[in-house]
């Protein structure tokens, strides 16, 4: 039994970040008391992300002060379910954000649209390469939605964004300079891309000369001064470097500080509590209605908030194990392919190239937005014939120079020594003349790769820990190293004096230790029936018709683009059916 049971509301959103954000605002227009719960403290870009402490590479990019403290709550990882699983004990392969603005806070802002043939995954390649060509072990399966039904909601998010960017495909009219391969949308971006580097510059030549299609990456760092639909005032990217993993102290990088939070907070009708880890989704008697949540307060008090309707917006992760913490739907099962809940995990498959000029090339790495830079879609998705090299996916394929942070990403040739005086040499020669050239892939829900409760290990408050079971599959190692070899195609018109590819090689397992994306996915995924999926087309639960799911654990697969473009536009979609149809009939949106 709780210690405290605080006064009933109409809705309770659990984590505040983009989608708990957008949740607050959609539901306090539609005149509802809506209280926010979130684990970490709260933070506002004045005095938090204040220039210049918050330019400080060693506190907040190597010691990840704006992320969880994994010593009171983790994950466990393993490559196969036959394994036993070990505490991921410090941050390195994925960053878990903590605190009011969640990962929104230290992302880059790389925010794309989904393909539509990527939202017809299972059917497209089936109908283009037949049956077989989809491995028997691999999970993937259609999202419910179409791209034409999300558009609108992509638009809306990119408008409180502010995204800097450049349309290809104005209402099916291509336009040069954008992404020719895009699905159509209804208008161009809010703001222009931003400005190239040099780095950017010297790769769009070099992919135009080799055939391929490159554009601005579109980019939530404005470009310009800009007011939002809420009257939110972005100002315009400084260039500085400090995005990843930074809060913006120019108001330039959206965030929900910066695009939202301000004029949520305004509302009479919303609360924000922070310091509030959400332990348990309270349910009805007969399992089938939420009544609220429980949550351990800042002093260690249990507190029961009522609510009549529920909507997770924690991280994907935490959304997972939140489901089966609180025995909501049928826990996944890898041997029987039964149940839901933790189905289909799936992360990104990245490789790079680094190139090294001569001095007379000056790369300025340290001149660096979030999301700057150039980038070419010729090998995502289906762009391109699958047929000839037995893969399903793609990646795309860019020059982002986020910053030249001495410590984390300055690099050197591949023979130099580790430390010393050649080290320090290296170093002094390439720093203004080197940068990587990457790809970011797609991996495809496989039946071995899931999440459940760990049986060993607890977090500080003794509940469970969720265990991952996450290995590479040949899928994604096939497809990274042909699309290396393309990165590489480029890098070699870019005519540098040295250049040094990296991609996984054949039967190398999957390490956590060091960076590659956050971008996780799966676990609570959309369908179109309750025994492949965790929730419907409007993110609402099968099994609990007042308990809506936001965020990634939805991507029944994981494509290689950024998720908090349609992280974004699905928490619109989701208000949008909540207020014009759940609020005037409770009850399931879609029949099973």
């Amino acid at each position: 039994m709780a210690d405290i049971t605080k006064p009933k509301v109409d809705v309770v959103l659990v984590g505040m970040g983009w989608s708990g954000s957008i949740m607050g605002m959609e539901m306090t227009e539609a005149g509802l008391t809506v209280v926010g719960l979130e684990r970490g403290e709260n933070r506002d870009t004045n005095p938090d992300f204040a220039y210049p402490k918050i330019a400080d590479e060693l506190t907040y990019a190597q010691r990840y002060k704006l992320m969880q403290n994994l010593s009171k709550e983790t994950i466990t990882v393993r490559h196969s379910p036959g394994e036993d699983a070990l505490p991921y004990r410090q941050l390195g392969s994925f960053l878990l954000g903590n605190g009011v603005g969640g990962a929104g806070v230290h992302w880059n802002g790389v925010t794309w649209r989904s393909y539509d043939a990527e939202l017809q995954m299972r059917s497209h390649y089936e109908q283009r390469y037949g049956k077989r060509f989809i491995p028997v072990d691999m999970t993937i399966q259609d999202w419910p939605m179409t791209y034409a039904e999300l558009e609108p909601f992509y638009d809306r998010f990119e408008y409180i964004a502010g995204v800097s960017g450049k349309a290809g495909n104005l209402d099916g009219k291509i336009i040069e300079g954008g992404n020719v391969f895009e699905a159509p949308r209804k208008r161009d971006y809010p703001l222009p891309p931003l400005k190239n580097n040099a780095p950017a510059t010297l790769f769009e030549t070099a992919a135009r000369e080799v055939g391929y299609h490159p554009f601005p990456i579109p980019a939530a760092n404005a470009s310009q001064a800009y007011q939002n639909p809420y009257g939110m005032q972005l100002g315009p990217c400084n260039y500085c470097g400090y995005c990843e993993r930074f809060g913006c102290y120019m108001y330039s990088k959206a965030s929900p500080q910066t695009c939202i939070l301000p004029a949520l907070l305004k509302k009479p009708n919303f609360e924000l509590r922070d310091k509030s880890y959400v332990t348990r989704i309270n349910l009805a008697s007969d399992g089938k209605r939420a009544t609220g949540v429980t949550y351990i307060d800042a002093q260690g008090r249990s507190v029961e908030q009522p609510a009549d309707l529920v909507i997770l917006c924690a991280y994907q992760m935490h959304n997972v194990r939140l489901l089966l913490l609180s025995g909501i739907g049928k826990p996944y099962d890898p041997k029987t392919g039964v149940g839901t809940v933790g189905k289909n995990y799936a992360y990104q498959k990245n490789s790079s190239v680094s190139l090294f000029f001569d001095k007379d090339f000056a790369a300025n790495t340290f001149a660096g937005a979030g999301a700057g830079g150039q980038v070419f879609d010729d090998f995502n998705g289906d762009n391109f014939d699958h047929g000839p090299h037995g893969f399903v996916g793609g990646a795309y394929i860019s020059a982002m120079v986020t910053g030249g942070r001495p410590i984390g990403q300055s690099i050197v040739p591949p023979d130099t020594p580790k430390w010393g005086s050649g080290w320090k040499k290296a170093l002094k020669d390439n720093y203004l003349h080197s940068f990587n050239i990457g790809s970011e892939g797609s991996v495809m829900a496989n039946r071995d790769n899931y999440l459940d409760l760990d049986p060993t290990y607890r977090d500080a408050y003794g509940l469970p820990l969720l265990r991952m079971t996450f290995d590479w599959k040949e899928n994604e190692i096939r497809m990274t190293q042909y699309v290396t070899d393309r990165v590489v195609e480029v890098a070699k018109a870019m005519k540098p004096k040295l250049m040094h590819a990296s991609a996984t090689k054949s039967g190398e397992h999957y390490d956590v230790r060091p960076y590659q994306t956050t971008h996780t996915t799966g676990g609570a995924i959309c369908g179109d029936r309750p025994d492949n999926s965790v929730i419907n087309k409007y993110l609402q639960s099968w099994d609990v018709h007042n308990l809506f799911i936001m965020g990634a654990s939805a991507f029944p697969q994981n494509w290689a683009y950024n998720p908090t473009g349609m992280v974004g536009a699905l928490a619109y979609w989701s208000a949008a059916a909540i207020r014009e149809r759940y609020l005037k009939n409770p009850g399931p949106l879609v029949q099973a």
